[in-house]
């Protein structure tokens, strides 16, 4: 099968799930559709093999499996990966987000910088036109209050009188355009920062919002809010881990869990953990900016202050660089400010992929199951194996990494998210935390941690053999491969050579092109018509007439007609 052939059939299956999915009712992305044949492909119990092409039967199977799974609501399997897909999809780290956040604000500012570089004021009237036009630039790029609120128009404008009088336009429009845009960029930070300042000394300041100090409310309040949603969840998640932990002693008892689905509800709440725990260590970062802002934002109002005092005039030297440095400041407030808000959005619209375990793990059933049941949570669990470490003596040709003797130890990037790789392996799914004081193993330049000597023992013993087990368990719940970051150890599965279907299958969900892009539904739209393809491209250039108005230059009276003009040479003058 070709490429673009095998890239067709991708296209065909993710439209035909998508078209089934509508038939019901559901309507779901082609992100979760690619992710949901992903999961089917890669689960052994449905008989697909990778290494050769998918048939028609094939085909088939696939569109049902993924729809059955698509519709099966009760699952905490598919919301673990919708939540997966929805957090992909509209999470991107703080430098990516503010880079596209200032993009998206110069595109937006990009027809109203063009109308005023642009412009050719000669009367009275259009320059006027021009200045108002300038002001209303600044307000938009500052962010300080509407263009359309008078108040703020006239603050701005005696704000903009003060360092560019409108007799200064005749100068201006013989820029060039880059010098042009280049002053308004500086006029808008010097306004700003005058504006900033009268509002500090309380002259002025109409329609400017207290940043700092809805900042300072607004980021212990969220903060707060995902303490309580980590809390709740954690603590639910232990119950489930005490439980299966329980029963994985007792295979019958294995069984009997298994309608519940409550290792599926086990990763379900754990996947919330890390994504909550994503976004609560972006928060602090941005409360740690906000704090250093406002001492910086002090100290310059301390420094215009000393150097304007009662003085009525002082050199432009001293005080522009101030008000830039101001305007700077309060641009990185507005940032963190619209960041905040991002990031509390996204927190809000995980917790509905939450709460179907319920449905089938009743509170009554939990407490059935968590009689003569020891709850214990992770710090617990790991200051349980505090004070037992592996023996290097033991073990030849096995490096083992500790505090002491290992430089940035807290930040190696440990496997598994650090749960322990041996414990996972040999049970149904349970997720202990491992302890890295017991011992890291290094193994082919990646780092893995135990719950236990003992689990630290029977891993080295053999990780490979324990590092497929685990390969294996995630190709039966796909949700792992994005919940223990086991992406590389896809790569290989699914070659690459089989298109776009099987990079789906192999690559990271996150992607350059998935940054601040919204779930979009699956679009159902007609085959294109299919054509030969040939090696080399050759052909004739037709020739293209252009038709143009002549006369709309110079006299505007003059009778304005269309002229053809068709500049391709005929074929006996060349």
């Amino acid at each position: 099968m070709a490429y673009s052939q095998a890239e067709c059939v991708i296209k065909n299956i993710i439209r035909e799930i998508g078209q089934e999915c509508a038939h019901y009712g559901e309507t779901v992305s082609e992100t979760l559709v690619a992710f949901m044949v992903k999961a089917v492909v890669l689960d052994p119990s449905n008989g697909f093999n990778m290494d050769r092409n998918l048939t028609k039967p094939d085909v088939q199977k696939l569109v049902k499996l993924c729809v059955d799974r698509l519709l099966d609501k009760k699952n905490p399997s598919l919301n673990t990966i919708k939540m997966q897909v929805y957090f992909d999809m509209n999470y991107t780290n703080r430098g990516e987000f503010l880079d596209e956040h200032h993009r998206v604000l110069e595109s937006r500012l990009s027809i109203v910088s063009r109308e005023i570089t642009d412009n050719r004021a000669r009367s009275r009237e259009e320059l006027e036109s021009l200045y108002r036009k300038i002001v209303s630039y600044i307000l938009l790029r500052s962010g300080l209050g509407s263009p359309t609120d008078i108040k703020v128009v006239r603050e701005a404008t005696a704000a903009l009188q003060s360092v560019f009088p409108q007799s200064e336009l005749g100068t201006f429009l013989s820029l060039s355009k880059k010098d042009k845009e280049r002053q308004l960029k500086e006029l808008t930070m010097i306004v700003t920062g005058i504006r900033l300042f009268n509002k500090d000394c309380g002259k002025g300041g109409e329609g400017i919002d207290d940043l700092p100090a809805i900042l300072n409310e607004a980021i212990p309040a969220t903060t707060q809010h995902i303490d309580i949603q980590l809390q709740t969840s954690q603590e639910q998640a232990y119950r489930y881990t005490a439980i299966l932990e329980k029963a994985s002693e007792n295979p019958l008892k294995m069984k009997d869990l298994e309608p519940f689905m409550i290792k599926e509800a086990l990763f379900n709440l754990r996947q919330y953990e890390v994504f909550l725990n994503i976004i609560l260590s972006d928060i602090i970062t941005c409360a740690q900016e906000v704090e250093m802002m406002i001492k910086q934002l002090a100290a310059q109002m301390e420094q215009l202050k000393m150097t304007v005092q009662a003085k009525t005039a002082v050199p432009t030297s001293q005080v522009y660089p101030v008000f830039i440095a101001l305007s700077g400041l309060w641009s990185s407030f507005q940032d963190e400010t619209v960041l905040l808000s991002v990031l509390s959005n996204l927190t809000t619209h995980l917790g509905p992929f939450l709460g179907s375990h319920e449905e089938l793990f009743s509170e009554q059933i939990i407490q059935n199951y968590l009689e003569e049941v020891e709850i214990k949570t992770d710090v617990f669990r790991i200051k349980e194996s505090m004070g037992t470490r592996v023996n290097v003596g033991d073990f030849k040709k096995v490096d083992w990494l500790f505090p002491e003797t290992t430089a940035n130890f807290d930040k190696l990037p440990i496997q598994y998210r650090g749960f322990c790789g041996y414990t996972l392996a040999v049970t149904d799914g349970l997720l202990l935390p491992g302890n890295p004081t017991i011992g890291i193993l290094k193994h082919k330049d990646r780092y893995y941690t135990f719950n236990s000597k003992e689990a630290a023992y029977a891993f080295a013993d053999n990780p490979n053999k324990y590092i497929e087990m685990i390969g294996e368990k995630a190709k039966k719940s796909a949700e792992l491969i994005q919940l223990l970051e086991l992406h590389q150890q896809f790569e290989t599965v699914i070659p690459y050579s089989q298109a776009n279907l099987r990079q789906k299958l192999t690559h990271s969900v996150q992607t350059n092109l998935s940054h601040m892009r919204r779930e979009n539904s699956t679009q159902v739209y007609l085959l294109k018509s299919t054509g030969t393809q040939t090696k080399k491209e050759n052909g004739s250039r037709v020739p293209r007439p252009q038709i143009y108005i002549a006369g709309l230059r110079g006299n505007c009276a003059a009778s304005r007609h269309a002229v053809k003009v068709n500049l391709t040479r005929a074929v006996d003058e060349t």
